[in-house]
């Protein structure tokens, strides 16, 4: 895919994101409180998403995907990211950090086999990258693979997999067994779930994103054949995970802008209509300042993903833009949440109304994909090393 141009013209992808804000607005909006209480997403309304191309919008078109490149993404991620973030997450491995593990390292019969039954939503992949004791920087990886005369011979144990209950493909990240003598040693493999030896856990019971499933995840002498190594390269783990990891980072802000837009509507609204003393509370000069607040960090955090995925399309900033990004949107986005439940008072602490749920929701933001340390350190180490090479 040549990202410089992309595979949707401009004109095409205004009505794909024209559609896209329909559905979320007219269809999911309406229905959060049900996803929210049934922790789960409708059948019509997961059937509506895959007939729509949302599960493989970021795919190649050669692979039956939409083939939006990460400028293109990040739209649809704010229209995304206006409603449950549960629903993003039904179809988000496929084209994020799952997805383009594939698309950027699998190998041509690895993509036929996968991609097309990704993009259709007939396939669900999880990244199954974190473990206890290893989180943000996969060096730390405990999960094994052995080879063996067939393949190979996975053992470990993963946590907090998206989307593993209903998972039908892992895509694992181990550590060769023995060591290789150069390189880190991380491979990545495409495991199938019914693979014998994989046990999922319950699903995880969390503070927020209800409708998501997340669960551990273990792997006991799991056999895997040659075929299963992406790329065909032991050595590819740990790039393809970086890689993936950064491109993701761009999006999750994007949905960060798109959740923290939803949080000041509802706060703009209720300002303009709830009264206090006779009197609008919107014509509070205080109410005034938080609502500016709010509206301020939006305006800077949608340039900032803009400029995000425009350095990375353009291959200029695949590091550090990415984590800086992150970074300000998924705090930003927990500043405008938690003002927009003061705007709203005690009825913003009400559950089923959609500020406190969106206030639960987007803590989560600061955590995956990298917490804001992790992205601290990239960002403030990547600029000191990259002045003390100029320099030497």
């Amino acid at each position: 895919m040549n990202t410089q141009n992309p595979e949707v013209p401009d004109d095409v992808f205004e009505d794909v994101v024209k559609q896209i804000a329909h559905f979320v607005r007219s269809r999911v909006v309406p229905r959060e409180v049900e996803i929210m209480n049934s922790d789960c997403i409708p059948d019509d309304l997961r059937t509506q998403a895959a007939e729509m191309g949302l599960f493989g919008y970021a795919i190649p078109q050669e692979w039956g995907g939409l083939g939006l490149n990460l400028i293109q993404d990040v739209e649809v991620a704010m229209e995304l990211g206006y409603t449950s973030l549960a629903l993003r997450s039904m179809f988000g491995t496929n084209n994020g950090i799952a997805g383009q593990v594939l698309v950027g390292f699998g190998t041509d019969e690895q993509k036929a086999k996968w991609l097309p039954g990704m993009a259709a939503g007939e396939t669900v992949a999880s990244f199954a990258l974190t473990e206890p004791g290893a989180g943000s920087n996969p060096a730390g990886l405990k999960t094994t693979a052995r080879r063996t005369d067939s393949g190979w011979i996975i053992n470990g144990s993963k946590r907090f997999i998206t989307n593993a209950p209903i998972a039908d493909l892992f895509v694992v990240f181990a550590r060769l067994e023995p060591a290789p003598l150069s390189g880190n040693g991380i491979a990545v493999f495409l495991v199938p779930a019914e693979t014998p030896g994989i046990d999922v856990g319950i699903k995880d019971a969390k503070m927020g994103q209800q409708g998501s499933g997340t669960a551990d995840v273990s792997f006991t002498d799991v056999a895997v054949g040659e075929d299963a190594l992406v790329g065909g390269d032991g050595d590819i783990g740990y790039r393809a995970a970086m890689t993936s990891l950064a491109r993701g980072r761009v999006h999750i802000a994007a949905l960060s802008v798109g959740q923290a837009q939803r949080a000041l509507d509802e706060s703009v609204s209720y300002a303009a209509t709830s009264t206090q003393g006779g009197e609008p509370i919107g014509n509070f000069q205080l109410v005034q300042a938080m609502i500016a607040d709010q509206q301020t960090g939006i305006m800077a955090g949608r340039a900032m993903v803009r400029e995000a995925a425009r350095a990375w399309v353009e291959e200029t900033d695949r590091r550090i833009a990415p984590s800086a990004a992150k970074l300000f949107c998924t705090e930003m986005v927990g500043k405008v949440a938690d003002l927009a439940v003061q705007i709203h008072g005690g009825n913003g602490y009400m559950r089923e109304v959609p500020v406190e749920r969106i206030y639960r929701d987007v803590r989560l933001l600061r955590l995956y994909e990298g917490t804001s340390e992790i992205q601290r350190l990239i960002i403030g180490g990547g600029l000191i090393r990259a002045q003390q090479k100029r320099i030497s």
